[in-house]
This record gives structure tokens, sequence and C-alpha cells, in this order.
């Protein structure tokens, strides 16, 4: 069994990595080399932003209010706005090419379906969408399958809509999937709900970080994307292993899954470790991807080869980074 959870644009975590990265696409918008790594926590009209940038666009707290309310559809009374200019120990680091921290990242692509995502993350993500879709509301959805990729369990919990609607939603959605005769539907499970979002819960950027990436069953390295410029490899270096993953998988016609690691230290642009692991019928294959080009992933090079300098951050917050049609996708 294989399960995997996903939550819409409007829960209260996502909202907060939305926040993060309207900012930093506002400092992008003004100045392309802009540095940052914002965090953004937000709850019963309080928010606070906190958090280090470098760049020459001067951001407002009136302009950090007006983006922050702005895509929580709400007024926040108390708030809390701290970013302070990046040290210049990391500033040196990055100015010469080097990561702008430490860490491992991982990448993933599958030939399960077309988004190359572990087919239980793929469908709680697919089905999230469709009930955002209908009904653009606070939402978490969860899916588990059985190892013949049938669904077995459906969890769906969504803020202002009946269960009855929700349910006739949920098999409109199931129409053309796989599931076994006896699978489980949970609609709510606690009873319908309508205080939502911030009104009933706090969130926090970097909270969702399985659900940005591909779901429990694959390792994630441990650093969250939103509120960070591309010269902070938890970003830069996850988007290059899912690129990485996807071309390999589409090169070796008998591959069937592929995971990617890189490692990086900060202040250094080589990285310290690059593994593919390539899962086929009836093997399993390591590949040193360090003897295949080792420029290519530096990070000032990953930036320029994807560029990722443009305010894009946003739109990749909603709904997460990969399986939507992005450069490092195809």
């Amino acid at each position: 069994m294989y399960s995997s959870e996903y939550v819409t644009a409007k829960h209260p975590d996502k909202i907060c990595d939305t926040i993060a990265d309207a900012i930093l696409d506002r400092l992008l918008k003004h100045d392309p080399n802009s540095r940052a790594a914002i965090e953004v926590s937000a709850g019963h009209s309080a928010i606070s932003i906190i958090g280090e940038i470098r760049s020459s666009y001067e951001i407002s707290d009136k302009e950090l209010k007006e983006i922050s309310e702005t895509i929580a559809e709400t007024k926040f009374s108390r708030t809390l706005f701290a970013l302070e200019r990046q040290s210049p120990e990391i500033a040196r680091g990055v100015d010469t090419g080097g990561a702008g921290d430490q860490g491992i990242m991982v990448g993933y692509a599958s030939r399960d379906n077309e988004l190359m995502l572990p087919k239980e993350h793929m469908l709680a993500k697919s089905l999230a969408q469709f009930l955002y879709k209908e009904h653009p509301a606070d939402a978490k959805t969860q899916v588990t399958i059985n190892d013949r990729g049938e669904i077995v369990n459906l969890l769906a919990s969504v803020a202002d809509l009946k269960s009855s609607r929700i349910k006739s939603l949920v098999l409109d959605w199931l129409s053309d999937k796989d599931y076994t005769k006896d699978m489980e539907l949970n609609i709510n499970p606690a009873g319908d709900w309508s205080i939502s979002g911030f009104d009933a819960d706090s969130g926090m950027t970097g909270r969702k970080i399985v659900v940005d990436a591909y779901g429990p069953r694959v390792p994630v390295g441990g650093g969250a994307f939103s509120g960070k410029d591309a010269s902070k490899v938890d970003r830069s270096g996850a988007i290059k292993a899912r690129q990485v993953a996807v071309d390999i998988l589409k090169s070796k016609e008998s591959a069937k899954e592929v995971l990617v690691y890189l490692a990086y230290a900060i202040g250094k642009k080589e990285v310290l470790g690059a593994t593919a692991r390539v899962y086929t019928d009836n093997a399993v294959e390591e590949i040193d991807l360090k003897n295949r080009n080792p420029e290519e992933f530096y990070p000032q090079r990953i930036i320029e080869d994807l560029n990722l300098k443009k305010p894009i951050f946003e739109s990749l917050a909603k709904w997460g980074p990969f399986g939507n049609g992005f450069e490092w996708d195809k």
C-alpha cells in the first residue's frame, strides 16, 4: 500500500508559501540578482515576515502588507516585518558562484504516469486540483493505492461544502480511475466545516515539503523551497535533480523509476555528491553523475540554464514545482 496527501492553494501553510514567493518575485522583478530567505508565519489576523534579503530594491512594510493581504484574502491587524540584509559571510560564498547553503537534494521521475510522479501522489494532487477548480477553498486530499495501482482508500476534507456535494465531485473524478470494489471513501470525516484558513489554523512556510516534492514514498533532502532565491540549492538543486531524473528516465528505455541525489556545501560551486539510482524490472543501477558534466551542477549554471532569476516562484508555490509542465519537467 502507498499513501500520499495534497493540499489546495488556500491551505494556511500554502498561503504562507505563496506569500513568501510573491515577495521574492517582487524583489526579482526589480532586481534579478536579488537574494532572499523569507519565512512567513500567519494566523488569526496576525502575520510575521522574517528573513534575509540582498537586493537593490527596497521593499516597504506597506508592500509586504499589501502582498500578504491580497494573497490571504484577509486583513492582518497585527504584523511583524523584519527583513534584514543577508549576512556578508553568506554573501561572500554566493558572490564567488558557490551554493547559498549546504544540503542534500532529491529528484525523482517515474514511468507510472504522464506527470512522472509516484502514482499515489499524482492522484492526491489531481483530486485536490479538481476539487479546487469546482470549489476554491481550504482543502486536503489523501489517496491510498495497492500494488496494482488501484485506489483502495480516498479522503477529501473540504471547507464550506456539504459532504454530499463533495462525494458527488469525488465520484465524477473517479470515473476514469482504477479503484477496488470495496474502496473506502472518507468525506469530511470529522463533519462538515466552515471555519477554515487562518480563522481556524496557523500556517508557516516550509511545513509542506513532502507535498511540494513527491509524497512520502520518496525521500526528501530536508530543505524547504518557498521564500528562497535560486542561489539556495534547497530550491535550485532540487529542481536540477528533478530535471536530471526526467532526462535519465526518458533516455533509458528500461528505466521504471529514477532517483537522483545531489549534495552541496555552502560557498562551494562544485557538487559534493551526484548519484542516480535507476530501477528497472530486474535490477537497480547506480550512476555517478559527477562523471557526466560537473559544471552542469554549479548553482550559477543551474540558474542560467533554467532562467531561475525570473519572477516565477509564486506560481510554483501554489501547486508545487513538479508535475506542472515547467521546463525541468519536460
